[in-house]
């Protein structure tokens, strides 16, 4: 990948261009805050790690979002100074679509889920090309859960989370595995409620654990790993049915959002989902 635009050098916005800079995910990362010098000063920070930390990715940091124009990939981080209202981060987006208009645009707050909702609905931008990467924090969290409670490694869990969280959050159970072996089958059902029911205490996730899912979506849009990521996605107004933007699971790639994957889920599981993506 050429270029990421990280717009917001708050904690989040900060700890992404780090992590993007370690794995060398582009060859550039730009920081952008309108809040003085911060974004330079953090990117500066960053590049000087560059010969302990062995990476090759050029940090170069500005206060003019303008400079995102040129970028595959514009993240909305947060900014220096706290979080982005919601109407000027839809603001925001719908400029930086119009100046980047083949750049996709990650919201990687946990308060963005509405920001894309209505980048899609009221300026008309693409669902494929705007998506928020909060579930997957949200879900790495579960997963850590979910291995504790069977004495297993989070890195052998595969596990996604839909809805809306935190209070509607849902977890598809009979497709979530530890090592290829099911979980239904290693955790009984009243373990998996008291599991589902301490997902909520992990929203919203703190800003390292953003900035992660984050870089894994980016991974995931160059096409370095083929891993599914829980994503905000919004609903598909071409259908003609009347839904609101949820977290589901979904193949990404340099178009941005491929395929929306549907997991197996049991009866309850269906009716929580469809009653969280009621509007």
């Amino acid at each position: 990948m050429h270029e990421v635009a990280i717009i917001g050098a708050g904690d989040l916005g900060g700890a992404l261009a780090h992590i993007l800079a370690r794995r060398n995910a582009a060859r550039t990362v730009r920081l952008i805050d309108t809040t003085g010098r911060v974004a330079e000063g953090k990117a500066l920070d960053i590049a000087q790690a560059a010969p302990i930390e062995g990476f090759a990715t050029q940090l170069t940091g500005g206060a003019d979002w303008a400079a995102s124009a040129g970028a595959d990939v514009i993240v909305i981080a947060d900014r220096a100074g706290g979080e982005w209202p919601e109407d000027d981060a839809l603001q925001l987006v719908a400029q930086l679509s119009r100046s980047a208009p083949r750049a996709l645009i990650v919201c990687a707050g946990s308060a963005h889920r509405g920001i894309v909702e209505r980048g899609v609905r009221e300026r008309g931008i693409p669902r494929a090309r705007l998506f928020g990467t909060s579930p997957e924090a949200l879900a790495g969290g579960v997963r850590a859960l979910a291995a504790l409670a069977v004495n297993g490694s989070p890195r052998d869990v595969s596990l996604s989370v839909l809805g809306v969280p935190p209070d509607q959050t849902v977890i598809p159970w009979h497709d979530a595995t530890l090592a290829g072996f099911s979980l239904t089958r290693l955790i009984d059902e009243p373990s998996r409620r008291l599991l589902a029911a301490r997902a909520a205490a992990l929203w919203p996730p703190g800003p390292y654990a953003l900035a992660t899912a984050a870089a894994i979506a980016i991974d995931a849009v160059a096409e370095r790993t083929r891993r599914v990521t829980s994503c905000f996605v919004a609903p598909d107004v071409s259908s003609g049915v009347q839904t609101r933007t949820a977290a589901l699971p979904v193949r990404l790639g340099r178009a941005g959002i491929v395929e929306v994957i549907v997991p197996a889920l049991s009866a309850m599981e269906r009716v929580a989902l469809e009653n969280a993506m009621q509007v």
